[in-house]
């Protein structure tokens, strides 16, 4: 029986779920076993996973689940160099470089593990699919037209933190909004899951949108008509050969734009289209002013779906169901082509 083990996350500020009831309900109704880890913090209380069926395990037990058992988080795991000897889903951030992402192949190759990384699963022709895009590019551009507000008021982007719903997050932002000047947004990649999400809380809000994509952007940069907007939300991430959306020299310019949202955020790439700042931002200390006359204000904080844990959870674990209901065969499908990935970048000296 494939034995899916769903363990607490513990990073910061992290409430989401990768599974809800519902669909513990349908693993368990399809054959298999699940455990889910206690965790006071995730959006959804243990009780409603046990009325669906789960063992309720303690948090972080997961390194004692059975040698069999398929551990499905979100984030990272905790720091450490103990060998990895399960079978893991996750978003690993292990394929591009990064420092933390080699530390953590070398644990499953010490352990004999292996890594199904959730930004990794894709169909036949390569799209993912699932993904937190819409929720980030929501909660972007909410935390965007706070710091508009902010700025309204004289003052930088208060700290922020977890919204209830999304009810709750727009009767916030029309509050703030309420005394300030409306602003013009525009979005670039609107046609993206990313873009949508931006451009659907804006549209709730009554606030005028220019959506942009690949056409408008096809003919390379300059952009001139992105300074004429009081709010530009970049949606598009970092590519090679991609244009340069804000250069340094537009912080010196005549201009209307007021507040960045890099909701692609990608701040260290050597083709960040945004190359005004070099550090993600984050909960409590959303943006970074990069001119003073007038303000220039840029938010790129990096776990933004985060903050409406409850939406993004529900729609992301609907997306990944169908996936987990094929979870008895990893050779095939989605799963035999995230173990594909993975073994490509297993380190060359493990056996």
């Amino acid at each position: 029986m494939t034995h899916l083990w769903i363990r607490a996350e513990s990073r910061p500020n992290e409430e989401r779920t990768g599974i809800t009831p519902d669909g513990v309900a349908a693993l368990v109704k399809h054959g298999l076993r699940v455990t889910v880890e206690d965790c006071p913090k995730r959006i959804l209380r243990p009780q409603p996973f046990a009325d669906a069926g789960a063992e309720i395990a303690p948090k972080g037990s997961w390194p004692d689940a059975p040698r069999d058992a398929i551990i499905l988080g979100l984030k990272e795991l905790p720091e450490a160099d103990t060998p990895l000897i399960h079978r893991h889903i996750m978003f690993g951030h292990a394929y591009k470089g990064q420092s933390a992402g080699a530390r953590l192949l070398k644990r499953f190759a010490a352990g004999g593990g292996s890594l199904y990384d959730l930004e990794y699963l894709v169909d036949d022709n390569g799209r993912r699919v699932a993904a937190f895009g819409y929720w980030a590019g929501y909660a972007g551009a909410a935390v965007s037209l706070l710091a508009w507000a902010a700025q309204g008021d004289g003052k930088l982007c208060p700290p922020v933190a977890t919204w209830d719903d999304a009810d709750e997050l727009k009767d916030a932002l029309r509050a703030a909004l309420d005394t300030v000047p409306r602003a013009t947004v525009i979005v670039i990649g609107a046609k993206g899951r990313v873009g949508t999400g931006a451009r659907d809380l804006c549209t709730e809000l009554d606030l005028p949108v220019t959506a942009w994509d690949m056409e408008e952007t096809a003919r390379g940069a300059p952009f001139p008509e992105i300074l004429d907007h009081g709010i530009f939300l970049n949606c598009i991430l970092a590519t090679e050969g991609g244009p340069v959306f804000v250069p340094p020299e537009a912080c010196l310019a005549e201009r209307a734009l007021r507040v960045i949202g890099d909701i692609a955020c990608d701040p260290d790439s050597p083709f960040n289209p945004i190359p005004l700042y070099h550090e993600a931002t984050s909960w409590t200390a959303p943006v970074t002013r990069v001119s003073d006359a007038p303000p220039l204000d840029i938010m790129a904080i990096d776990n933004l779906p985060s903050l409406l844990p409850r939406e993004s959870s529900h729609d992301f674990a609907q997306q990944l169901l169908p996936h987990l209901m094929t979870l008895d065969d990893l050779k095939a499908g989605v799963w035999g082509r995230a173990h594909e990935t993975y073994l490509k970048h297993k380190p060359k000296d493990a056996t």
